[in-house]
């Protein structure tokens, strides 16, 4: 009888980088393991890659608990978990912005974050080797007028990574952050925006390649793979048209 695949947890895996990321942990060998709301398209997923499908609100702690439940039931070792659930609403300043906006971005890309490593850690323990990663953005390390809500969170996924490094230092447990710049997806600008997609195409307009959900899934794939004591502790990876959260060439005609 063959020993049971690895497992790889993904959050926020029904579209754009999560479910690209999937697609190539499957690829690498793991049994990938599919969590978000959406469980249509996580069923579809799940078939597509031979994966498993578990519903998961991050936000709630009762649907964390149930889910960590079932990961742990599977046959293989936890070894990949890929915290990617995260997301932006709005663009105003600090001084017209919405508080209920920030709630809900420090709700999912921290407390989530939270919730799902401390949820999952006993498993990532109980493997030979394991690894975890963050999806955070380069908006982590830099501000820009109208973000503050955002970069505040994602920079406290930058400390909640380097401080997680710390703490599980002499276990044979890798922790990564990647932080990509612009990647153009399906719904992160149009969700920023409240479904505004004049909007969110906006943010694209001019630029010729922007990143891809599978540029940033190849990332994800690399670190991963890597040898298992070489620990990749940050990858910040742009579109070379982006210099920086502020420096973007666009092409005019």
């Amino acid at each position: 009888m063959s020993n049971p695949r690895p497992v790889a947890v993904v959050t926020g895996a029904s579209s754009g980088i999560g479910a690209a990321s999937a697609r190539r942990l499957a690829a690498e060998g793991y049994q990938v393991v599919l969590g978000a709301r959406r469980r249509d398209r996580l069923d579809a997923l799940a078939a597509e890659i031979d994966g498993v499908a578990l519903t998961l609100d991050v936000t709630d702690a009762a649907s964390v608990a149930a889910f960590a439940e079932a990961v742990e039931a599977l046959p293989g070792p936890l070894e990949v978990l890929l915290n990617n659930a995260g997301g932006a609403k709005g663009q105003e300043p600090i001084e017209v912005t919405d508080p209920a906006d920030w709630q809900w971005m420090y709700e999912v890309n921290v407390i989530g974050t939270l919730r799902v490593t401390k949820a999952l850690l006993p498993a990532l323990k109980a493997a030979d080797s394991a690894h975890v990663v963050l999806m955070s953005s380069t908006a982590g390390h830099g501000v820009y007028e109208g973000g503050a809500g955002y970069t505040g969170a994602k920079h406290a996924v930058n400390a909640f990574s380097e401080t997680l490094r710390l703490e599980l230092n002499g276990l044979p447990i890798r922790v990564t952050e990647i932080a990509p710049g612009m990647v153009r997806t399906d719904e992160f600008s149009t969700v920023r925006f409240g479904g505004d997609q004049a909007r969110a195409d906006k943010v694209y307009e001019g630029v010729a390649e922007p990143l891809t959900a599978e540029d940033v899934a190849d990332v994800v794939g690399w670190t991963v793979t890597r040898p298992r004591h070489v620990d990749i502790d940050l990858v910040v990876v742009r579109p070379v048209a982006q210099a920086a959260n502020h420096k973007v060439h666009r092409v005019t005609e």
